[in-house]
């Protein structure tokens, strides 16, 4: 049992940073689960992993509104492992808004997919984790949710909720041999962040001491980290992947 692969779930695996994390645990020989709105968007990923030379990963098409869907997710994974090691919430979506101008629909989205889904992933994950007493769970949270950002009211809300989830699942779940961090990353050069206008992205530039946008390798390499052994003894903490970024 002990020299079977790790076995790590990761959400939004499809591109960006979820990408970069897949495929930074995939060198390790890491079993991934890989889930994504659709097992074709998750090509690229696949093809990465299959590289590498490890485990075929389990690719599942998921939409996180339908948090219905988790709990057989969970089953499944325990049907064809018997065991989680790891899990990393990832999945998020971005939204922009002022204050007086977020619709209702748009909250609910918002919240559904970057708080709900997780907090069902967690408790769910320390179900199987709590079997073997160890497992590691890392969810990426935001600077925005950290320090907040006009225009951003809703996406910081979910995001400062996702290191309220992180801090108090530490403490719950430190006892069962159960990990559970945050990374907060700033201006990573993604998809998302991409499609900004460019004024707004040289803004957002201009507010980093570093001078440049970070990479999702770059937050890979934090998630990986904490999810290996390597951090023991690093549970409970938000760590920033920021470049200096003042908000």
């Amino acid at each position: 049992m002990a020299d079977e692969a790790p076995v790590t779930l990761i959400t939004g695996a499809s591109r960006g940073i979820g990408q970069a994390i897949a495929l930074r645990c995939a060198k390790e020989n890491q079993q991934l689960v890989l889930c994504a709105r659709s097992v074709d968007a998750l090509s690229a990923t696949l093809e990465g992993c299959h590289q590498t030379g490890a485990p075929e990963p389990l690719c599942i098409g998921m939409d996180l509104e339908r948090s219905d869907l988790i709990p057989a997710l969970f089953q499944d994974i325990f049907k064809r492992y018997g065991r989680l090691d790891g899990l990393v919430n990832n999945a998020g979506i971005l939204h922009e808004g002022l204050l007086g101008m977020i619709r209702p629909e748009e909250i609910d989205r918002v919240l559904a997919i970057n708080i709900k889904a997780p907090l069902m992933m967690i408790q769910y994950a320390a179900r199987l984790m709590t079997r073997r007493k160890t497992g590691s769970i890392v969810n990426l949270a935001s600077i925005m949710g950290v320090r907040g950002a006009a225009g951003l009211a809703l996406y910081a809300a979910s995001k400062a909720a996702v290191v309220g989830m992180t801090l108090s699942a530490a403490k719950e779940l430190g006892p069962k041999g159960i990990r559970v961090n945050a990374i907060s990353p700033g201006f990573i050069a993604t998809d998302m962040t991409a499609g900004l206008p460019e004024a707004a992205c040289a803004a957002r530039l201009a507010s980093i001491g570093m001078g440049r946008a970070g990479t999702p390798e770059e937050v890979a390499d934090v998630a990986g980290f904490l999810l290996s052994n390597a951090a023991a003894y690093i549970t409970g903490q938000v760590i920033g992947v920021d470049g200096q970024m003042t908000v």
